[in-house]
């Protein structure tokens, strides 16, 4: 085994992700504490906690993610540039925004990129993430659907919000960095649960990856910091 990504590394890579419905303040604390802790790139979180994570991660490096359209995608494009423009005002620094999924199975590219333009333009400076949901595409939907995210200014491609029927694969993260090339980056996220995952996404090409299990990633992490390279062999 090459562990060429050390804990420190791999962790300036995880959005430490917290979506779930039943989340209370006192778990979204938790979470903050957590990326703290571990050192994590961002929190990951829906809309309504953004302020509480500004407040508890003022003392710290850890950005503050929040989801818009969630999870399905089908809001009025204006309520979405609404929501982005609302979360960044409240101190959000990234925004991953759901596509129209039913735009780009309809092969309405030109909706589906003005959809992601209203929202880069009001989030404006935080960067977009323009969720795919790769489980629902073609390959050649994919293809258009990361050209049309880069055409309306995104800054990340990401795979799965988590909560449609697959997640994030390595033939997918492969695919979309080889559709932006060096333009914009990938994000992988759904399903990844073990160190072997999250690398085998950054090897496959994702420079962020999105992780409810971020600190079990990384327990897994720091247990193989500590072996010698005869033991991972």
């Amino acid at each position: 085994m090459n562990k060429k990504w050390t804990s420190q590394m791999l962790a300036k890579v995880i959005d430490h992700t917290l979506l779930k419905a039943t989340a209370t303040e006192d778990q979204i604390k938790a979470l903050c504490v957590e990326a703290k802790e571990f050192g994590f790139k961002a929190v990951c979180v829906n809309p309504y906690w953004v302020p509480l994570c500004v407040r508890e991660l003022a003392d710290s490096d850890v950005l503050v993610a929040t989801v818009v359209g969630f999870p399905l995608g089908a809001n009025a494009s204006l309520i979405k540039a609404e929501e982005a423009r609302l979360a960044v005002a409240q101190g959000a620094d990234e925004i991953d925004m759901v596509i129209n999924i039913g735009k780009a199975k309809a092969g309405d590219w030109a909706a589906v990129r003005d959809d992601i333009a209203g929202v880069v333009q009001a989030s404006r400076p935080a960067i977009v993430k323009a969720i795919i949901e790769t489980c629902y595409l073609t390959q050649e939907e994919k293809i258009a659907a990361c050209e049309a995210a880069i055409s309306a200014g995104a800054t990340f491609v990401k795979t799965s919000t988590g909560f449609g029927t697959g997640g994030a694969t390595i033939e997918d993260v492969s695919l979309m960095k080889r559709t932006i090339g060096e333009v914009a980056y990938v994000k992988a996220s759904g399903g990844i649960k073990t160190w072997e995952d999250a690398v085998s996404m950054l090897e496959a090409g994702a420079s962020r990856i999105g992780a409810s299990a971020g600190v079990a990633i990384m327990r897994e992490s720091e247990a193989l910091d500590n072996k010698s390279p005869e033991q991972l062999s």
